[in-house]
């Protein structure tokens, strides 16, 4: 499925299924093809690393990207927007040994504890989530047509995200319980993990 990017300014790929499928290590929720986007500043940073950033979690507002507008990366119709989850702190260094220890529960919880404040766009029978999105920034509801470009919410730190970001990934089905995933490109190509896209 061709996408075009759900974003302006700059923003690095991670954990992209041009290098790895399943790109985020298991095939659950029709996440084989998804791709993360982290937003950064000119020198390539989410946020300046300090010492105490090893040993403590850090607010989301301290992240250059955290309330950057995301846009639709395909015209169509909306067919899920939920809005309604905090965002958390921000782990890096020591504090994210413990956040990923505690993974086993927010998969428990299913689709919301890991998307957590999302979009679901249908396009020509095909279903893109964008997931983590900022509590509050919910631009679009269920039923409403958008168009590529459409602001539809903002970068959060929602769900299964240890630092603001924006994870996108398309399935066959609007519940990502029975989906299975549907491979994306973008213009020019699937970009690899650590390119820096300046848009």
């Amino acid at each position: 499925m061709e996408l075009q990017y759900p974003f302006t300014g700059s923003w690095r790929v991670q954990n992209s299924p041009a290098d790895r499928v399943p790109s985020h290590g298991t095939p659950l929720l029709g996440t084989s093809y998804a791709i993360d986007f982290t937003p950064v500043d000119a020198n390539g940073r989410s946020a300046r690393f300090t010492l105490a950033s090893l040993f403590r979690p850090e607010p989301p507002e301290h992240f250059v990207g955290f309330g950057r507008t995301v846009t639709a990366p395909v015209s169509g119709m909306v067919r899920a927007a939920h809005d309604g989850e905090a965002d958390h702190a921000a782990f890096r260094g020591f504090p994210s040994i413990g956040y990923a220890a505690t993974q086993a529960g927010r998969v428990r919880e299913g689709w919301l504890g890991l998307a957590g404040n999302h979009v679901i766009v249908e396009s020509a029978g095909l279903f893109v989530a964008l997931c983590h999105l900022r509590q509050g920034s919910g631009r679009v509801r269920p039923g409403q047509r958008v168009e590529c470009g459409e602001v539809v919410g903002a970068c959060g730190n929602s769900g299964n995200s240890t630092e603001p970001h924006l994870h996108v990934q398309a399935m066959d089905s609007p519940n990502p319980q029975q989906a299975s995933a549907v491979p994306v490109t973008f213009p020019g190509g699937l970009p690899r993990n650590g390119t820096v896209l300046s848009l």
